[in-house]
């Protein structure tokens, strides 16, 4: 089934300057970019990405950790979208991670693992909508 996905340059790794790494591994595994544009969250806008997150004990470094410098936030379309491109992500924890996944050969620590990607389909269309209007993605 072709669905879409939500992902995100996180500011560790606009900072260390793998936006290119990050797209041209997601190309490589033929997953298609269909938006992208690059922003400065408000604290406003990450405390309500991450609402689900509101009473654990690290959302407040959360939302402070992704308002630090920009993001790239981008679309992802394919077969499988969703799944391929979590295990593309590899898992939370660096340290966890498979090598050959982003976060296994980029990421630095939990907080700073480089990149998102929506966990599901609900979560995908609220995450999608949450950044993209209709008109910023581009059906190929």
């Amino acid at each position: 089934m072709v669905e879409r996905t939500l992902g995100i340059v996180k500011p560790d790794g606009i900072r260390r300057g793998l936006i290119g790494e990050v797209l041209r591994r997601i190309e490589g595994a033929g997953l298609k970019i269909v938006a992208l544009k690059m922003r400065q969250l408000t604290a406003g806008e990450a405390e309500g990405f991450y609402y689900v997150h509101k009473e654990k004990p690290f959302f407040k470094d959360l939302v402070n950790f992704m308002t630090s410098g920009p993001v790239v936030l981008f679309v992802l379309e394919g077969e499988n979208a969703i799944e391929r491109y979590r295990q593309l992500m590899g898992a939370t924890d660096p340290k966890k991670a498979e090598k050959g996944t982003i976060r296994g050969d980029l990421a630095e620590s939990i907080q700073c693992n480089t990149v998102h990607g929506s966990d599901g389909p609900e979560t995908a269309k609220f995450e999608i909508s949450y950044f993209f209007s209709q008109t910023e993605i581009i059906t190929r």
